[in-house]
């Protein structure tokens, strides 16, 4: 009979041979084979319940690995000219992980000693286990420029397109990196500034047509006036950061919190975990953490860091790239979340009766190590009972019983009844060109739901503890909406033959019936557009006004401290608030939350406008190559220059000029809406389903112009006189022609 390793000596074979770790490696190198492989398999099954081993792809790796985002130092390099580095960041035991550096043409040549940032790959290749792709060398911070390229004699000038009206810079010959005259490029600053004369840049990357759907984030980037590089300095504080150790903090390493993000994510600052409460006074309850990056930790009051996060406000999302509040070395790295790694956090366990009610909680400020970083779709699947090997493990003890808790807060959530749009969200996928493949509509699965339930729950306790403890903070308020919208929407659901009630205290619930009754009908798309149009803007304020549409009265952001200084905010008036340290809200940092608060409700709504601008343009370059087709949609706007056309596939907002609806003239009438043809009577509404044909698609700006075919399944009728004075004489209605036009409009909405 063959012998059975010890544990430690599996431990010790996997240490030194990481690329080779797979069961079947394990039991060739021990010369295990037939029956006794179900001894083997035993030990495995034991060291992974212990937490020494973890379980990837039929392969068992040490789950103290490098996070995704490494500082390296660069080696000589080999006999075949190969470039290794050392991962300074290794803190696992064993032999330190064997690093390859990929090099691409654009990539600075890198010699021995250098230190840089890069984002690693893990492999399982013979002589080495990470593949590392260069981000940056650390401490260059070249400046960054967008613009136009214009060829010269000797290589050409850089245009920029930003509103500011910067000056040109001057490329040499040898810096053009192939560029053409016309083109959108994206260029360093390259040496020094000369006193004298224009700044020379080099050309790091040919972006190509302007118009070019790859350009499109870039242009909207620099026209919103988003900060896109980060200064020496920002940059200098970042790279010198260093992980953050257990000291003064609890070890919540052995929890097995996870991640659940977008596949896609850039970052990730919130985990999670649940479990039945064993209290004996709260049968049928549940116990709930939330911890979020420690980003307070590295982001100090005052520091050239925080200055630039708070200038920035937030980060900025677009289909092709993130304009990152922090840069990279700690949003993609230190303050990120990775599975495997020890991590800084600030957590909140929270109490919930069977019913979904918060009955307690409490903050600490912690060390975490996420089991697994997933994304939504898988977590669903596993759920649904179609695991894959990252779930398989964990549905059982970790997946079900979030979901357990998550099943007794919608309970809460009924009882509280918060505004339920149902509005669904565009999704934009390019190919690695830039060019837009499709244009979907994202999935709305139960575990974004429950994410969105924890992390709620955790801000409203992070709000109730500061106001508790008499410290400042943000608020996120979000107030009623304003009489006269109310009143606007009150008219639209009427001519739908709907209610919305007078007279009495308007709360989420009355909105919620007025959605419900409409839910399923031809109007469930105007109830929910119009509804969402009469709410006011959230923003941010030390004072507390309550959250509306969440139907809170306590609420702040705290879950989200990597993208949103806001959230960073309250995460220091915690730790001034519970004694943690000196890193907490400053005396200064007081006497300015106002204006804080106004500046990055600002940045915010800056970012959003940035982002729209950037899904209208990526839209119409899409949709430029399908100009004469014919869409289905629904009238969402209407002005006095024409009616705006909301199109079922894309979800796209196109322009039916006025002009183009024929030779009569059209009466614009605010209060109820709608257009009116001065000869045929014809009435353009909010709402009404329409044919359209697309006419022209512009990418650069993002507009849409259609022509109306039909209304309502009619074909359009064209005014027969020309457009003059006398056209203009019918349209200047009366009282009483305008009551007409009102219960036209109504009758007409009732009959369909």
């Amino acid at each position: 009979m063959t012998r059975i390793p010890t544990k430690q000596e599996v431990l010790d074979w996997i240490s030194a041979n990481p690329t080779l770790t797979s069961k079947r490696d394990i039991a060739k190198a021990f010369g295990i084979k037939g029956a006794d492989r179900i001894d083997l398999k035993r030990i495995l099954k034991e060291l992974e319940a212990e937490g020494h081993l973890e379980k990837r792809k039929r392969s068992y790796r040490d789950p103290d690995r490098l996070p995704p985002v490494s500082v390296l130092q660069v080696k000589a390099p080999n006999a075949d000219g190969d470039l290794f580095a050392r991962p300074l960041e290794w803190h696992g035991e064993g032999v330190e992980p064997i690093v390859l550096i990929i090099a691409r043409a654009s990539d600075p040549a890198l010699g021995e000693g250098d230190r840089i940032l890069a984002r690693l790959t893990v492999v399982h290749e013979e002589d080495h286990n990470y593949e590392a792709r260069l981000i940056r060398r650390i401490g260059t911070n070249p400046r960054k420029i967008v613009g136009i390229f214009r060829k010269g004699a000797e290589g050409g000038r850089i245009v920029p397109i930003d509103k500011a009206g910067q000056t040109e810079w001057l490329v040499a010959d040898g810096a053009v990196h192939g560029a053409k005259d016309g083109e959108l490029v994206e260029a360093e600053q390259a040496g020094p500034k000369n006193r004298m004369g224009l700044p020379r840049a080099r050309i790091v990357e040919r972006l190509g047509d302007p118009t070019a759907p790859k350009a499109v984030s870039l242009i909207a980037i620099h026209q919103h006036g988003i900060p896109d590089d980060f200064p020496d300095k920002v940059i200098a504080e970042a790279d010198n950061a260093k992980p953050v150790g257990l000291k003064g903090r609890e070890d919540l390493r052995d929890m097995p919190l996870l991640t659940i993000d977008p596949s896609d994510a850039r970052d990730r600052d919130d985990a999670c975990y649940a479990h039945a409460d064993d209290d004996p006074k709260n049968s049928g309850g549940h116990v709930i953490w939330v911890a979020i990056a420690d980003v307070a930790a590295y982001v100090l009051p005052g520091s050239a860091l925080d200055r630039e996060a708070r200038k920035r406000g937030n980060s900025s999302y677009f289909p092709d790239r993130v304009v990152p509040m922090l840069p990279d070395r700690l949003s993609g790295d230190l303050c990120s979340l990775h599975e495997g790694v020890p991590r800084a956090c600030v957590a909140v366990r929270m109490q919930i009766d069977a019913d979904g009610n918060k009955i307690g909680h409490r903050f600490v400020r912690g060390l975490m190590r996420s089991v697994a970083s997933l994304n939504y779709a898988e977590v669903q699947e596993a759920i649904d009972d179609n695991p894959n090997d990252r779930t398989g493990p964990l549905v059982e003890t970790v997946l079900k019983p979030l979901y357990a808790a998550y099943a007794a807060l919608k309970k809460a959530r009924a009882v509280r009844q918060p505004l339920e749009l149902d509005l669904p969200e565009r999704k934009i996928v390019l190919s690695e060109t830039g060019h837009v493949e499709s244009v979907a509509f994202r999935d709305r699965l139960d575990a974004h739901r429950l994410i969105e339930e924890f992390m709620i729950l955790a801000n409203v306790s992070a709000a109730e503890t500061l106001i508790a403890k008499r410290r400042p903070l943000l608020f996120r308020v979000h107030e009623e909406p304003a009489p006269e919208k109310l009143e606007s929407l009150r008219e639209t659901a009427q001519a739908a033959g709907l209610n919305l009630a007078k007279g009495q205290v308007l709360q989420t619930r009355h909105l919620n019936a007025l959605l419900n009754a409409a839910a399923g009908t031809e109007d469930a798309e105007l109830i929910n557009l119009t509804t969402l149009r009469s709410m006011a803007q959230a923003y941010y304020n030390p004072e507390n006004f309550g959250h509306f549409g969440l139907a809170l009265r306590n609420y702040a952001h705290f879950t989200s401290p990597i993208r949103r200084y806001a959230d960073l905010v309250v995460h220091r008036s915690l730790i001034s608030a519970h004694g943690w340290g000196t890193d907490g809200l400053t005396e200064d940092e007081i006497t300015r939350l106002e204006e804080t608060a106004t500046h990055i409700s600002d940045t915010e709504r800056r970012s959003m406008m940035a982002e729209r601008d950037t899904t209208d343009r990526y839209l119409a370059a899409y949709l430029s190559e399908r100009v004469g087709n014919e869409f289905t949609g629904r009238i969402s706007g209407i002005a006095r220059f024409g009616a705006f056309v909301k199109m079922d596939e894309t979800g796209a907002d196109g322009l039916v000029p006025v002009r183009s609806l024929g030779r009569e003239f059209f009466h614009f009438d605010r209060e109820a809406g709608t257009l009116m043809g001065a000869d045929t009577g014809l009435i353009i509404a909010i709402g009404q389903r329409v044919t359209v044909r697309l006419t022209e698609a512009t990418p650069v700006t993002g507009g849409l112009e259609l022509e109306l075919l039909s209304i309502d399944d009619q074909a359009l009728p064209r005014g027969q006189g020309p457009k003059g004075r006398s056209s203009r004489r019918k349209a200047i209605s009366t009282k009483r022609k305008k009551d007409k036009i009102k219960r036209k409009i109504e009758r007409k909405r009732r009959q369909r």
